[in-house]
């Protein structure tokens, strides 16, 4: 049985007219950027994510980018965050010249530790960027309490994380602003590069809309340097037709997580952990392996899809070493890196499917 970590074509033949006619219906407007496509995305997604305003953007990256830009965000200073993600979270705070300063996750969770993060401030910090990583939002009422006490900025990395929430609250709506990333592999996913900010600041969703566009406001005038990080209209169409679906496609995640934790309960392996409070989307079902390379290289032997989220942490990585960091400096997330694995937990992932994935997995341990 082959069995992908992802199957994008699965997905599309769900919806496929739809998306076939609102393609057709931008092309047929011509109006290609910051159209009235993208308006109403604007709108639908800001009523979903409960924030007063959206701003799509062109990336995810680019919406950690400007985020952080709307805030001023310069050289000399410093945003906390973590080493355990994907390199935009810390690379936007790098383009910018400030310095990212790196603080442990939760073992569990994966998360960033708000524990962590206090030890970290110093006069320098400006900012908090805490990622919701594989669909779990971080401990938000900790770091929000962290942050009104030095008096800083939130920025959430939600990339991974929409339609996630925690105590009521959905990813993106906790902090100054709430960045997510529509690229192809991502629950709400685009054509293509796509991305989105959030936030319940009037003044700073009109900053942001100047900030995507060059700066310009009106058109040919320059009050700010900004950059061209509008989202393109077509696929803003096709966000559009997918958000009336991804409850559905985040509760089939799920359906599918349950199914893993069940057959796995005593297995070698430790699932993911999902603290109370939260409703996971399971972006990645990832759980922490003894043997992983080995366990990998099985699944895959056997037409089994799975990926490593992520091999080697931040804080070691060739572009960071003028950071200074060392191995060692955070303990968990390089363990983490040593034992993580991703499995498949696609919405169009049967219940044959996942099961033969963790029995499997169980095989694995069987034979070793």
């Amino acid at each position: 049985m082959q069995i992908p970590l992802l199957d994008l074509k699965a997905q599309y033949k769900t919806c496929k007219d739809e998306i076939d006619r609102a393609i057709a219906d931008v092309c047929d407007s011509q109006a290609f950027a910051l159209g009235p496509a993208v308006t109403a995305f604007e709108e639908n997604i800001a009523a979903y994510c409960r924030c007063k305003y959206a701003i799509g953007v062109s990336s995810g990256t680019d919406a950690l980018l400007i985020g952080l830009m709307a805030l001023e965000i310069a050289p000399g200073d410093e945003v906390i965050t973590t080493p355990f993600t994907f390199f935009a979270t810390a690379g936007c705070i790098a383009r910018l010249g400030a310095k990212p300063v790196f603080a442990d996750v939760d073992p569990s969770s994966y998360n960033i530790d708000p524990v962590a993060i206090e030890r970290k401030i110093t006069e320098k910090t400006k900012t908090i960027l805490p990622v919701h990583l594989f669909g779990q939002v971080a401990q938000m009422k900790a770091i929000t309490e962290i942050a009104d006490r030095h008096n800083l900025n939130i920025v959430e990395d939600a990339a991974q994380a929409i339609g996630a929430s925690r105590d009521g609250t959905k990813a993106g709506g906790f902090g100054d602003f709430g960045c997510f990333s529509f690229y192809p592999t991502k629950n709400l996913n685009a054509f293509g590069d796509g991305g989105l900010v959030v936030t319940n600041s009037e003044d700073l969703a009109e900053k942001l809309k100047i900030l995507r566009n060059h700066g310009q406001n009106p058109i040919y005038f320059y009050r700010i340097i900004g950059g061209n990080f509008r989202l393109d209209s077509i696929q803003a169409a096709v966000l559009d037709v997918k958000l009336k679906y991804l409850d559905d496609w985040n509760e089939k995640r799920r359906q599918n997580a349950a199914i893993y934790d069940e057959i796995l309960a005593d297995s070698p392996i430790t699932p993911p952990k999902i603290e109370q409070g939260n409703i996971s989307i399971y972006h990645q079902y990832t759980i922490t392996a003894p043997d992983r390379d080995n366990l990998k290289d099985f699944l895959t032997e056997n037409g089994i899809g799975s990926a490593i989220f992520y091999p080697k942490p931040l804080h070691l990585q060739n572009c960071f070493k003028d950071l200074g960091y060392n191995e060692g400096d955070f303990p968990v997330a390089e363990k983490l890196c040593s034992e993580v694995l991703s499995l498949p937990v696609y919405p169009e992932l049967t219940a044959e499917q996942a099961e033969h994935v963790a029995k499997t997995v169980l095989k694995f341990y069987e034979q070793n």
